[in-house]
């Protein structure tokens, strides 16, 4: 009983990954990425355009990055890699989008709240890895880990 709650275990961490995979993926991919292609045609004339790149382009940006690269997030294929544009993606969301808003959500507006927290979320996964639960550890091989103690 005593190592569960002191110890790590090579099983926890994996599930750990698995579970912030799925959570997160899949709350990006749900609660943002589906809503901007539902209104794909009206948003890209209208989406903000906070690099200078065009409202057009930002918007084909945001959605890549919160349809196709959380859904990959979620089953854990090319998991690094679909990981970095969310955490840029995030970045502007809270440095550019929300410069103006307060850091904490308070019912009344916007804040950079959650945009931090889905890139702090992303920049772990990015760092990690997927875990062996994913499509990543099904595809491109079984690499050990070195022994935990």
């Amino acid at each position: 009983m005593m190592r569960w709650l002191t110890g790590t275990s090579a099983v926890g961490v994996d599930v750990c990954l698995l579970v912030l995979r799925v959570a997160f993926g899949g709350m990006m991919l749900l609660g943002h990425g589906v809503p901007k292609i539902q209104k794909f045609g009206g948003s890209m004339s209208t989406f903000p355009d906070p690099l200078g790149i065009g409202g057009t382009v930002s918007f084909l940006g945001a959605v890549g990055s919160e349809v196709v690269c959380a859904g990959m997030v979620v089953v854990g294929l090319l998991t690094r890699a679909a990981a970095l544009p969310l955490v840029f993606t995030m970045g502007v969301a809270a440095i550019v989008v929300h410069k103006n808003d307060g850091f904490f959500m308070s019912g009344v507006g916007g804040a950079k709240e959650p945009a931090v927290m889905y890139l702090a979320v992303f920049a772990a996964i990015a760092l990690a890895g997927p875990g062996r639960l994913s499509a990543d550890h099904a595809v491109f091989g079984k690499k050990r880990r070195p022994a935990e103690g």
